[in-house]
């Protein structure tokens, strides 16, 4: 049996009968790439919106956020790299679409409006969060995606009519950067363009000394965000040293305000993460 190719990422993984792919979460079973980390669940808990981070949807509201395993980029400063790298075994931590939009349901009258997909790359589980946004829809409640937005069109596309909200992180704005991450940018930028056409979009920057915290580069993102939409909100956020990336110092709060002021040139909302 040949090979197949896995559609949801642009790094399109070729995968041999019960291989599984560079993210984790995907697998060739029986000739056809699925998510195996179809619900299975490694975190749950009824966020403030603010945390997602969404500064300019329904704000002072709550989320009931879900997260399983796995991740198709290789942050080495991933701040969630605890539960992005976890690992679910089969059969343990399953939580079906029904249940959670049950949750959900159950939760309204703690303020929550809906159910996120997030903590790990949500989207490797492009089945998982099609099938709850579905659910959700019919409850008329709302969908929120945090996600590093290196998806392929197609898959994007198919759910964009079901999701309301997204926080995308933009996570430099030079292919070296990407390259360190495992990625590449112009994926990620075309998420950008994709998603805020049909949904509400907030962007994420986290900044690292020496890595992409030049005023240089926040000008060149900054002015390309603008161009999308110049009320895009972007959140530009602190680094603190976390899983393979110990050796640089968390990043100065005057960087961050520096930066955002930058950013607040071209831009109508910048808000300031973790200072």
């Amino acid at each position: 049996m040949s090979a197949i190719k896995c559609p949801i990422c642009p790094r399109g993984c070729s995968l041999e009968e019960g291989q599984t792919g560079f993210c984790k979460g995907r697998a060739n079973i029986s000739g056809k790439v699925i998510s195996v980390n179809y619900g299975r669940v490694s975190s749950i808990a009824l966020d403030p919106i603010e945390k997602k981070p969404l500064a300019h949807f329904h704000r002072g509201m709550k989320i009931l956020s879900v997260g399983s395993y796995g991740c198709n980029l290789r942050c080495p400063f991933c701040q969630n790299y605890s539960i992005s790298q976890s690992f679910v075994p089969e059969g343990e931590g399953y939580t079906s679409p029904e249940f959670l939009v049950k949750k959900a349901e159950e939760l309204v009258s703690k303020r929550n409006i809906g159910l996120a997909y997030t903590y790990n790359e949500p989207l490797i589980g492009f089945e998982f969060v099609r099938d709850c946004s579905r659910l959700i829809v019919e409850k008329g409640l709302k969908n929120v995606v945090v996600t590093n937005g290196y998806v392929n069109e197609g898959p994007l596309t198919e759910l964009l009519p079901m999701i309301h909200a997204f926080n995308i992180d933009l996570k430099g704005f030079t292919e070296d950067f990407y390259e360190l991450v495992g990625g590449r940018l112009d994926p990620v930028k075309r998420s950008i363009e994709l998603a805020s056409r049909k949904s509400h979009v907030e962007v994420t920057t986290l900044i690292i000394p020496g890595l992409n915290d030049s005023e240089q580069e926040m000008r060149e993102l900054s002015s390309w965000l603008a161009s999308v939409d110049r009320r895009i909100p972007l959140h530009v956020t602190r680094f603190f040293p976390a899983w393979k990336m110990t050796d640089r110092p968390e990043t100065p709060v005057d960087t961050v305000y520096s930066l955002a002021a930058i950013a607040r040139e071209k831009l109508l909302y910048v808000h300031e993460g973790n200072v």
